[in-house]
């Protein structure tokens, strides 16, 4: 895309604010991770990527070798884009720089939902961008399956740099799965990730995002979503697997009547993990909704699950809800719920609980059979199970098995 004035006022804003810490959550030194990393070849066929970079994203909801259950797939690996295809009509998918090349109104899209001077990791995915992905719902048209995207790490300390725009067009309807992955258990490494949602009158969009990093890697993710009326966001957030520290706090804007936006956690932090995890959303139009759920449990890191509702137009409705759970006497979760009103009547309430196993109930599965460990596991896995409405059936079984799969190893 050639540069504009628009492009250079926004390399201004970035450049201005390269030092800008963030809000909150622990500070990163952007200067110990490389910039750049292997040139990973294009693959018109992903199945042919190595055995283990498929078993990988296989564990994080991305199916390769039989795509058949999915409307597109995106893949980047470190810097590169390594494959991008479509399966169904009226459904677009490709790296961020070639849709900006191919489309001059993708410009008034760029950074309006995400502000490019948040702080300095905005900054340095505006500075030095690595790609990204590009997904847009054509008006009317509904995807059947999910749309699968993988954000994968090789390269050991990297900067991955990268930023997506997501469209939904009026009265249309997109499913998105999203795994991101290091290909080391061990090796340092740095994801900053802007993801910007436009969701269009009527439209329904549901986000599943899996994460599966390691104990050395740092994440910052700068999201945020902008519903008209009638509009729909459903996302979901699945880390399980350990993680170095982690700092996000997705915004929704709901600026149409009866835009709705349902924000859905499960959270675990190993020993030495740092969450700071929240959801924030803001009701501007008359009748819009927002439920915020977040499940967390810690094995000896520490949870700062934050939540934040503001109501500023008649009739809005929106719910907190946090559960944390302390499986180890090391571990700490920090519960934050905000409301804010403007106006009289609106609707907003929240509720907030954080504490261990209850021994009553251990004691009660035991009665019936079942040893301490096997009562204590399915109390787990019964507290991770978070009901969530409007996932077609492929995307909710992805979800489930993604739970599933790392149970044992939260035991």
């Amino acid at each position: 895309m050639a540069e504009t004035k628009s492009s250079r006022t926004i390399r201004d804003k970035a450049r201005a604010a390269a030092d800008k810490p963030a809000a909150f959550g622990e500070n990163v030194d952007l200067g110990a991770y490389a910039g750049s990393g292997e040139e990973h070849p294009y693959q018109s066929d992903p199945s042919r990527l190595s055995a283990a970079a498929r078993e990988q994203m296989l564990e994080a909801g991305v199916i390769l070798d039989d795509p058949s259950q999915r409307a597109g797939t995106f893949i980047q690996m470190d810097n590169a884009t390594v494959h991008s295809s479509v399966r169904q009509e009226g459904l677009e998918v490709m790296p961020v720089g070639q849709a900006l090349d191919k489309y001059d109104w993708l410009s008034d899209y760029w950074w309006q939902a995400v502000a490019v001077d948040t702080d300095k990791y905005t900054a340095s995915v505006e500075l030095n961008q690595h790609n990204g992905y590009f997904i847009r719902a054509l008006s009317g048209h509904k995807t059947v399956y999910p749309v699968q995207a993988c954000l994968y790490m090789e390269k050991a300390r990297l900067a991955q740099n990268v930023h997506n725009i997501i469209i939904a067009e009026e009265d249309s309807e997109l499913h998105i799965i999203t795994g991101c992955i290091t290909a080391s258990d061990k090796e340092a490494g740095l994801h900053l990730g802007v993801s910007e949602f436009y969701i269009k009158r009527g439209a329904r969009v549901t986000f599943t995002m899996i994460h599966k990093w390691n104990p050395e890697v740092a994440v910052r993710p700068r999201s945020a979503a902008i519903i008209e009326e009638d509009g729909l966001l459903l996302s979901n957030y699945v880390l399980i697997k350990p993680v170095g520290s982690l700092q996000m706090y997705p915004t929704a804007k709901c600026v149409g009547k009866n835009a709705t936006v349902r924000f859905n956690s499960v959270l675990v932090a190993a020993p030495g993990s740092s969450l700071d995890v929240g959801s924030r959303v803001i009701l501007d139009a008359e009748e819009a909704k927002t439920e915020i759920v977040s499940r967390a449990i810690t094995t000896g890191g520490s949870i700062i699950a934050r939540g934040y509702v503001e109501g500023n137009a008649p009739d809005v409705k929106g719910h907190l809800e946090c559960r944390g759970l302390i499986l180890d006497g090391d571990g700490i979760i920090h519960a934050i719920p905000e409301l804010k009103g403007t106006l009289a009547g609106i609707d907003l309430s929240h509720e907030a609980a954080v504490g261990k196993i209850a021994e009553e109930e251990v004691e009660y599965l035991m009665a019936r059979g079942l040893t301490r460990n096997e009562a204590t596991a399915t109390i787990v896995r019964g507290f991770l199970r978070v009901d969530i409405e409007g996932l077609p059936p492929s995307l909710s079984g992805e979800l489930q098995r993604a739970i599933e799969a790392s149970e044992k190893d939260l035991m």
